[in-house]
């Protein structure tokens, strides 16, 4: 079943210690509705500016991504420049320009408002929230949200989470949404505004998913080689949600599958600048990454 997905579009250019690129495609709607679109159909609402190329756009529809919800408007594409050191899990940015992105406003096509699983991608919680409103009967809402919003719009964050199934943020995110340096107790705290399963993203050191009575962890894919870590958070929730849609099960067990599945996904983007490992995989790979994934962590019960 198709997956909605709102989020950004974006140029970003980057800088790691392994190389630099200039105004390549990315933003979270490209990153997640990409990776989604392995196991499922995408219908993507954002906004780009009248810059944005036509290959682009060529690309997101060849990966069978619906595009009757992006927006162009007069002006430039939102465009994001930053730096990674050495240490590939902290982000500096050098520069944000908003631009279209700053007046965006979600209007979903008519079609869009009988999706059955949403992703709200890291967009102001009010935006978040407007969507909703927007989507009649949706089965799963899935949403992920950044320090900003946390800092800033908290009361809006917290209103949104309400109406929200699943929560994918980082470690961090987790102890200042909670006002609790204890990852276990912040995470029933964050579970108490309305997702009933929280997902922590880890980085290099993989995933912790906090459910009803229960924890799983699950290690991030060891790499030889990690270029640009700059989406991977949104790959992972594209293989995730993309999972989880597929199968239309959400129970325990099939949550952990799905779990693995996105991080199978965020290991093949930090291979390569943008999104340009995941035009070259394909479905044979991922399956052959989450059969090695789980050999990692296979092991003899007590006798």
């Amino acid at each position: 079943m198709s997956i909605l997905v709102v989020g950004s579009v974006a140029f970003d250019s980057i800088k790691t210690p392994f190389g630099e690129v200039d105004e390549v495609l990315g933003g979270s709607a490209c990153y997640f509705s990409t990776s989604a679109s392995f196991f499922t159909d995408v219908s993507l609402v954002a906004v780009v500016g009248e810059d944005f190329p036509e290959e682009h756009v060529d690309f997101l529809q060849s990966r069978n991504i619906d595009l009757a919800g992006l927006q162009r408007s007069s002006g430039k594409t939102f465009r994001w420049k930053g730096r990674y050191e050495y240490d590939l899990n902290e982000a500096h940015t050098l520069e944000t320009h908003l631009n279209v992105f700053e007046s965006f406003q979600p209007e979903l096509p008519e079609n869009y408002r009988d999706a059955e699983y949403v992703f709200l991608a890291n967009i102001d919680p009010e935006l978040q929230l407007e969507v909703l409103q927007q989507v009649k009967n949706p089965q799963l809402v899935a949403c992920d949200t950044m320090n900003f919003w946390i800092e800033g719009k908290k009361e809006a964050l917290i209103k949104t989470l309400a109406r929200v199934d699943i929560l994918a943020i980082n470690e961090a995110e987790v102890r200042q949404l909670a006002d609790e340096p204890n990852l276990v107790k912040a995470a029933r705290i964050v579970r108490d505004f309305g997702p009933k399963t929280l997902v922590v993203k880890r980085g290099e050191y993989g995933v912790l998913m906090f459910g009803e009575g229960s924890i799983f962890s699950a290690p991030a894919y060891p790499l030889e080689e990690v270029f640009d870590p700059t989406g991977a958070g949104d790959t992972f929730a594209g293989g995730f949600i993309g999972y989880l849609a597929a199968t239309r099960n959400f129970d325990e067990h099939n949550l952990r599958k799905a779990i693995v599945f996105g991080t199978v996904m965020a290991s093949f983007t930090v291979e390569k600048f943008s999104l340009d490992r995941l035009k070259e995989i394909d479905y044979a790979e991922i399956e052959a990454r989450f059969r090695r994934i789980k050999l990692l962590t296979d092991f003899a019960d007590i006798d």
